[in-house]
């Protein structure tokens, strides 16, 4: 009873910490419930995000991969896992990471928006292209997918698509639209006033 009460404690401070951007006492909180709590996969995932946070990316993979053996069928991590394979330009590994969050739930538009990513880092915009269209299905109002899928027919030299594309998300991000504009040197009037 009582060690349960301790990791309870324990917890209840990490997540303080981290809300008060405490990461390193977080953590510290965090490996003390863990001790208490080692087969907790929870418990390890959430170190494994702090730790990538502060920058420990190889620490936070392998705390994944541990978590993953825990319980594979968790999309977050596989998806926490493939975003910090990102941030190290592993692609390839990211990709494999992203299906597999993908393979568990298929509506995850945030893993679809990050095999986009790391679809174009490898040259592959075409796939990409699809995974950004679910992506904004999914997210029809969030502007990352469309700039991102404008940039992909831009680089595919599908300029009447990235026009659409472009044309659609002034209605909603007069802004970005803008951006693109600029940045593709293609003009749809997207200054809308305000």
């Amino acid at each position: 009873m009582m060690r349960w009460l301790d990791a309870w404690f324990y917890s209840q401070i990490a997540i303080w910490a981290t809300l008060f951007r405490r990461l390193d006492v977080a953590i510290e909180y965090w490996q003390r419930v863990r001790r208490i709590k080692p087969n907790d996969v929870v418990v390890v995932a959430t170190l494994s995000h702090l730790k990538a946070r502060v920058g420990a990316k190889a620490e936070a993979v392998a705390l994944m991969h541990q978590a993953l053996d825990m319980n594979r069928e968790q999309p977050a991590i596989w998806f926490n896992l493939g975003f910090v394979q990102q941030e190290m330009e592993a692609h390839e590994d990211a990709l494999k990471s992203f299906r597999q969050a993908l393979d568990r739930d298929s509506r995850l538009d945030r893993a679809w928006y990050g095999l986009a990513l790391s679809l174009m880092k490898l040259g592959r915009t075409e796939e990409a292209v699809d995974a950004l269209k679910k992506n904004t299905e999914l997210q029809p109002m969030s502007p990352y997918g469309w700039y991102q899928l404008a940039h992909a027919y831009h680089r595919l030299g599908n300029a009447a698509q990235a026009e659409k594309v472009i044309r659609n998300l002034a209605k909603f991000e007069p802004k970005v639209a803008m951006r693109l504009e600029h940045e593709t040197g293609i003009k749809v009037g997207a200054n809308v006033p305000f």
